[in-house]
């Protein structure tokens, strides 16, 4: 309710020739408060005229009344303002604001956050003061635009002059005054045409960029798939020397550990390469998408100047290779299984080999030939039994 009460006061207090809250009021005879330097000025025109008029009610005055301060208005307006600066602190901050904070330049108390600026007067109203501003310039061709607070970088600094022609020959945005001046001779054309040219340029930067992109994200999808098959072909190799090792007796187990640890090395090895490569590649599609997303919200300007000027600094190159990294997605163990087979077979050969030739040998003893056990564990537990003889 409290803010409701400051909105009707504000209305009440505001002075209808400045839209502003009364400074320094004073009561004209038909009831009507103005600030007196406003009043003053609407009646010195009046002068020449003999007749003198509210500018409110249109009651007129033969002679010009007296102006006197009105002490009751002038300390309402004193407490009102203080309510106003008490209330200030819940607005939101500047940071929360969805654009610009861009203040009105004729409000003269409490600055208004200005809607609206005028490339002709080089100002930025509100929207109380942007209605006063159509009142006195209907039908003469002020050009408004959004408050952006980027009014200043539509004027040429050295003319003073609207920017409205885009030299090709320097690539930047001139006035008329520069164009009969320093680009006399230059290629130029209005900044609309300029805009169109370069939005097609924009366009095909785009196109190539996504191009890009999307050449990384199959480069990405095929390092996946092949850090995958490296560890799929490492498991299986290793899964293979278990089995066969389990096979073999203890003699070898040093042997065993040190083909495993050769495969995990060449494991780690190929996978560490190619992971590097792909968070280089995620990086960069990260960087492009980051570009495209400045040249998206770029092209979407309203604003050809700013377009212009921020076009430079915000385009991106696109050249460059767009060769994807190749990474080889099978990661052979053939060999190292084949020779711990081998080594296997031959083992076993030796084994039986032996086992005749001391049975032929020692006639009295009967060796027990070790089975082939099923498990590594079977076998450990059975190693330490002493030989049977028959």
């Amino acid at each position: 309710m409290a803010e409701a009460n400051i909105s009707v006061d504000q209305d009440q207090f505001t002075c209808p020739v400045c839209l502003d809250l009364l400074k320094d009021p004073v009561t004209i005879p038909c009831g009507h408060n103005y600030c007196k330097k406003c009043i003053s000025d609407c009646w010195d025109q009046d002068d020449r005229k003999g007749i003198y008029r509210c500018p409110l009610c249109k009651h007129s005055f033969t002679q010009r009344p007296g102006l006197g301060k009105n002490m009751v208005i002038a300390e309402m307006v004193e407490k009102l303002k203080i309510r106003l600066q008490a209330a200030a602190p819940t607005d939101p901050p500047a940071s929360v604001h969805t654009g610009p904070h861009v203040q009105c330049d004729s409000c003269t108390e409490i600055k208004q956050k200005a809607v609206k600026s005028c490339l002709e007067c080089r100002s930025s109203y509100c929207q109380n003061h942007l209605e006063q501003h159509e009142n006195l310039f209907r039908g003469k061709g002020h050009n408004l635009m959004d408050a952006t607070g980027r009014l200043q970088e539509m004027i040429c600094p050295r003319h003073g002059k609207m920017l409205e022609i885009y030299c090709r020959t320097d690539q930047q945005c001139i006035c008329m005054m520069c164009l009969v001046d320093e680009h006399k001779s230059h290629d130029t054309v209005s900044t609309g045409v300029a805009r169109a040219e370069k939005q097609k340029h924009l366009g095909e930067m785009q196109i190539k960029l996504n191009q890009k992109c999307q050449k990384k994200e199959e480069d990405v999808q095929e390092l996946r798939e092949a850090v995958a098959s490296h560890k799929r072909y490492a498991q299986a190799a290793v899964e293979d020397s278990e089995r066969i090792f389990t096979e073999l007796i203890r003699s070898i187990e040093k042997r065993r550990s040190e083909v495993t640890q050769l495969i995990r090395d060449q494991e780690r090895a190929a996978v560490s390469r190619a992971e590097i490569k792909l968070a280089r590649l995620e990086k960069e599609i990260n960087e492009l998408r980051r570009k495209d997303a400045e040249l998206k919200q770029l092209s979407e300007t309203q604003d050809h100047v700013h377009f212009l000027q921020s076009l430079s600094s915000a385009s991106v190159s696109v050249s460059g290779s767009t060769d994807g990294y190749t990474v080889s997605s099978h990661l052979s163990f053939d060999d190292v299984i084949r020779s711990v087979s081998q080594l296997r077979d031959k083992l076993q050969q030796f084994c039986r080999e032996e086992t005749d030739r001391i049975t032929e040998t020692v006639k009295p003893i009967q060796v027990i030939i070790a089975p082939e056990y099923e498990t590594r564990e079977e076998f450990l537990q059975l190693k330490w039994q002493k030989p049977i003889f028959l």
